[in-house]
């Protein structure tokens, strides 16, 4: 944050000289990284932009304004440049040494609570490819914000009542013939595992109402039974879900991913949460009941004069069908009102489990709440991670919210959209996919959960777990050079670097581009990879471990801040790593403020990068003067700290060795 704290200070500086030298307040001053370290560390082109209003030349302004100019601490000195910026150069010892006693500390809680409600996988069947990328862009929104000192809330959407529940009680009873004791055994099993067995079990029930359409009947039936909580379909429905949503969860614990609460729209339809939403939109005349036209008999949201839905062929929104029945998104708006504290109930908790951590996962119930658990809900802004296919529902939703007379709550209800994942050709064909000739020859081969086409997340785990232990075995994996050591087989290892190459896979796209997973783009060990992340930072780990067993001082435990004050003789290399390890703290705010998390992972390559560049220059167990080695240690502390947090707010673990 040191660097923030700089330009807070320099741009305060010059705001308080302006107005004295010119008496003219200036409203706004950008302070930018030259493109050349001998132009300085900082540069602002303020004067040019006063230019106009004070009727000079903005060279004369810069000059004017450098006379007496008090520069804040760490900067080292001033000077005019080119056609009239004004330049900075920061102290580099002094720096660096303030920057070595606290590497991007997180900044204070800013007491804003936050909902972000991520993953949201139907209860039905084990979770896919495509899961993953919503919870991990989740996961990852979740750390970053955390870190910026917002009171993060993980929810994860339980769609418990919903047709793909249904279809599989249908499966159960109607292709099984399976009552609920036969259910609980399979529940029990060990093999096949029971998401597993859902899985090829609603791509069957699929099958079916293709060749027998009349069976659409059984479904229509099990989901009313389902939703009133009537009979046996709605006791298997509540097992299944439980027991899928155990899977899931435990799916996503070996990528690192953990929930606060899981809320459950059974509890949602239980207690009620609807009908009062219900009551609300129509008392505000957000919805009408329709009386004539295609929509007789419908409750229904008029959007036709709303801004987001302008043009639309079909803006209105049906939220209540003729036959009762109420939409998804019906229910969505009455979730997101209990999102933000704006209906008058809430949900009881239980625990669901715990994870190793001893870390409750909390469960939403229609029953009385544990008296030890947190109070859930109430945010301040809600951030739902949604694939770009709901971005219709999702604008639906936030203009029930306006019409109601929310609308800073609307304004901060924000649909974190992303597109579909899918497979290359031949990572397909590696996970057992049938892959005809003519789809060999496409870039990317799309999945259909119902269809049964599909990849599942753990055997995508699975195999590649098993491909970076065969890269740790061959070696490509293994460093040769100063510092590092060699790795044989090693279970855990290969699991985290599987885990840093899946994650990062799943980031460093744009969250609007659709993407082919790879297997052998995400598993490289040089460039744009997670592993590759992972190496560079073993790498310096290592050159300390050495640097310990050969018993050289690194400089970095005494003395180090008087030794660094004098940065004159840093090269600038050293320099340039040390500086752009302190913009990561803006790296994290704009992937934040603009939803694209690949800002942070092209930042963490970037200096990755960089650092690769200068530990081949200028190595540091064999240097032999302890000055310059402080200083190329000092640089490669900075560098080992600053990927490591990187490294943990994308969720990528950091081995031991590699």
């Amino acid at each position: 944050m040191i660097l923030e704290e700089i330009s807070t200070r320099l741009t305060e500086t010059l705001r308080a000289k302006i107005l004295a030298t010119f008496g003219y307040a200036a409203d706004r001053i950008v302070l930018q990284t030259p493109p050349q370290l001998s132009m300085g560390d900082l540069a602002t082109p303020v004067a040019m932009e006063l230019a106009r209003a004070l009727k000079k030349s903005p060279r004369e302004i810069a000059e004017r304004l450098l006379v007496g100019l008090e520069l804040p601490p760490l900067i080292r000195s001033a000077s005019v440049e080119g056609a009239g910026y004004l330049n900075f150069r920061i102290d580099r010892g002094s720096f660096t040494a303030a920057f070595l006693r606290d590497v991007l500390p997180a900044p204070e809680q800013n007491g804003k609570r936050v909902i972000i409600e991520h993953t949201n996988i139907n209860p039905n069947k084990a979770a896919h490819i495509g899961h993953l990328r919503n919870a991990v862009l989740g996961d990852t929104l979740v750390r970053c914000m955390r870190w910026l000192g917002y009171t993060v809330e993980t929810q994860n959407y339980i769609d418990d009542t919903g047709v793909q529940v249904a279809d599989v009680v249908v499966g159960f009873e109607h292709l099984l013939n399976y009552g609920e004791d036969e259910v609980r055994n399979a529940i029990s099993a060990d093999e096949p595992r029971f998401d597993f067995f859902c899985w090829d079990l609603y791509a069957r029930v699929g099958a079916m109402y293709e060749s027998r359409p009349e069976a659409i009947e059984w479904r229509r039936d099990t989901l009313h039974k389902v939703e009133k909580r009537e009979g046996a379909a709605a006791r298997i429905a509540a097992m299944v879900a439980a027991a899928v949503v155990r899977r899931h969860v435990a799916t996503m614990l070996r990528i690192g991913i953990v929930y606060d609460v899981l809320t459950k729209e059974s509890d949602i339809l239980a207690l009620h949460f609807w009908e009062r939403a219900f009551t609300l939109l129509k008392e505000s005349g957000a919805v009408i009941y329709e009386t004539a036209g295609k929509h007789a008999g419908c409750w229904v949201m008029k959007l036709s004069e709303a801004a987001e839905f302008e043009g639309m062929e079909e803006p209105d929104k049906i939220l209540v069908r003729s036959n009762g029945t109420v939409t998804y998104v019906g229910k969505d708006i009455a979730y997101q009102l209990w999102k933000f504290g704006l209906l008058d109930r809430t949900f009881g908790y239980k625990e669901f489990l715990r994870y190793p951590t001893g870390k409750i996962l909390w469960e939403s119930t229609a029953e009385e709440t544990r008296t030890d658990a947190p109070a859930f809900g109430g945010a301040s802004a809600v951030y739902n991670v949604i694939d770009i296919r709901q971005a219709y529902l999702q604008k639906i939703v936030k203009e029930g919210l306006r019409l109601l007379g929310h609308a800073e709550e609307a304004e901060r209800s924000t649909h974190y959209s992303y597109e579909m994942v899918a497979l290359t050709p031949a990572t397909a064909t590696a996970l057992g996919m049938n892959v005809s000739v003519g789809d060999a020859s496409r870039n990317f081969l799309e999945m259909s959960g119902r269809k049964g086409l599909g990849v599942k997340a753990d055997d995508l785990l699975d195999a590649l777990e098993q491909k970076a232990e065969e890269a740790i075995r061959t070696g490509r994996g293994a460093a040769t050079d100063e510092g590092d050591s060699t790795s044989t087989g090693d279970p855990e290892l290969a699991r985290q670097i599987a885990v840093g190459a899946l994650r990062y896979f799943m980031l460093k796209y744009g969250r609007n581009k659709v993407i082919a997973f790879d297997f052998n783009e995400a598993l490289t060990f040089e460039g744009d990879s997670g592993p590759y992340l992972q190496y560079s930072t073993v790498r310096v780990q290592n050159i300390f471990r050495k640097l310990a067993e050969r018993k050289v001082d690194a400089g970095l435990d005494r003395g180090m801040i008087d030794q660094l004050t004098i940065g004159s003789e840093m090269a600038d290399e050293i320099w340039e790593i040390i500086r752009f390890c302190s913009e990561t703290a803006g790296a994290i705010r704009r992937a934040v403020d603009s939803l694209e998390l690949s800002t942070l992972t092209h930042h963490a390559l970037e200096l990755a990068q960089k650092f690769n560049s200068f530990y081949h220059k200028f190595p540091i167990l064999n240097e032999k003067d302890p000055q310059e080695r402080q200083r190329r240690a000092a640089c490669a502390e900075v560098f080992r700290q600053t990927m490591q947090l990187a490294l943990g707010l994308m969720g990528i673990p950091v081995p031991d060795r590699m």
